[in-house]
């Protein structure tokens, strides 16, 4: 490890850790990882003084070298959908650095990639939804013809949501709109004779919308102590629970007061 470091490095090696974090922020790694691996990068470059504070859409970090130099940034990272593939990237990238195979300029650039690492294509992630669904609709207690159905259901859901993302619709209004659009869709095959549960076929096509790693990581970050991280992430989780309800329990009101008279 070197024994000090210019200025001009202090601020590659903050750039270079910060992209490191904001790559993990933005793509759902746990707080205590995001910070762990910032800090190993930055003392890998030789950096004796850094100090980094991460919370769920937020990264604040700093360099001192010397009495006199610093360095800071702050950036804002926005809550945003998963993608492990680019986590699991940083985490091997940063344990390359330990070993000393990138220079600095050279751990930018392979980090800058990682960015670019694309989501599975949208036709298997559609086909994903629809599995997906019906295999939760038979675990949860429907028989062959509603995990069918179910899984024509997770088809149509994800449909939407790729639609929704092309027509920059509020998080919010989205879940409520595509819960709403899954329960009209299974009700309306359910009269049409397809499934035997209906409550089962539904349950197990709104899994797609289900915030599962936003939740985990809210009790993993309460677990690490890290509190306001965890209340954030579990707040997002509680909301979009929230907008699955309303929009499943709003369309069975409309339906029942519309087609059974209340």
């Amino acid at each position: 490890m070197h024994k000090g470091i210019e200025m001009v490095d202090s601020k590659k090696i903050l750039n270079t850790t910060i992209l490191a974090g904001e790559v993990l922020l933005y793509n759902g790694a746990e707080i205590f990882r995001i910070q762990e691996t910032m800090i190993r990068i930055a003392r890998a470059y030789g950096a004796s003084e850094f100090h980094v504070y991460t919370i769920s859409n937020g990264i604040f970090a700093s360099i001192q070298e010397g009495d006199k130099q610093y360095c800071t940034q702050v950036r804002h990272i926005p809550l945003s959908p998963v993608h492990l593939g680019r986590v699991a990237a940083v985490n091997h990238i940063s344990r390359e650095i330990e070993l000393g195979k990138y220079t600095l300029d050279e751990a930018y650039e392979q980090l800058e990639k990682v960015k670019e690492i694309p989501y599975k294509s949208q036709g298997l992630q559609i086909l994903a939804s629809g599995v997906g669904s019906g295999c939760f609709c038979y675990l949860l207690g429907g028989n062959l013809y509603d995990s069918v159905t179910s899984f024509l259901l997770g088809i149509i859901v994800y449909v939407f949501l790729i639609l929704s993302g092309r027509g920059k619709l509020s998080k919010m209004m989205t879940h409520i709109l595509a819960s709403g659009l899954i329960t009209l869709c299974g009700l309306t095959l359910f009269e049409m004779g397809m499934g035997n549960h209906i409550d089962k076929m539904i349950i197990g096509s709104i899994i797609p919308l289900v915030p599962g790693v936003p939740l985990t990581n809210a009790i993993r970050d309460f677990f690490n102590s890290d509190y306001l991280s965890g209340t954030i992430r579990l707040i997002d989780a509680l909301v979009v629970a929230f907008c699955i309800a309303l929009g499943v329990g709003g369309m069975l009101k409309m339906w029942s007061l519309l087609m059974l008279g209340g």
